[in-house]
């Protein structure tokens, strides 16, 4: 059976440029529910645990700069096939080859400030879901 849960953060670029209300309703107008939401401002230690993974890449400190910056929206979401519909909905990392309409299209500038995550697995968004909420604050 199919995990009905997915995990996003409007990410500190869109927060900065007052795009949260416009994604948070595209995500509602397409058919997503919310499970889980909190406003919050990462610490280094939080972004440094949750981008363990690229720890060893080169890009790994300016995402961490980047993620620590200003307050970001983190929330799970549901919705039938929620992984797999909602990375439709955020389009391609790179916004400029992301599909007319998607978050990314309209809200990102650039493949390093792209609005918005999404989890790229089921496994993840259980993952990254957990990271930010009990399973009391999940609904």
């Amino acid at each position: 059976m199919k995990n009905n849960l997915t995990f996003t953060m409007i990410k500190p670029d869109a927060m900065e440029n007052g795009y949260a209300g416009d994604i948070l309703s595209l995500i509602l107008k397409s058919g997503f529910h919310i499970s889980a939401l909190k406003l919050i401002h990462l610490t280094n230690h939080q972004a440094e645990t949750f981008y363990n993974i690229h720890r060893k890449k080169p890009f790994f400190e300016e995402l961490v700069m980047f993620m620590t910056r200003s307050p970001i929206i983190v929330a799970v979401l549901k919705k039938n096939n929620a992984v797999e519909d909602f990375r439709k909905l955020i389009g391609s990392t790179n916004p400029e080859d992301a599909e007319k309409g998607t978050v990314r299209n309209l809200f990102a500038t650039s493949m390093g400030e792209n609005a918005i995550h999404g989890s790229d697995s089921e496994d993840n968004a259980q993952i990254e879901s957990s990271f930010f909420f009990t399973k009391n604050e999940m609904y």
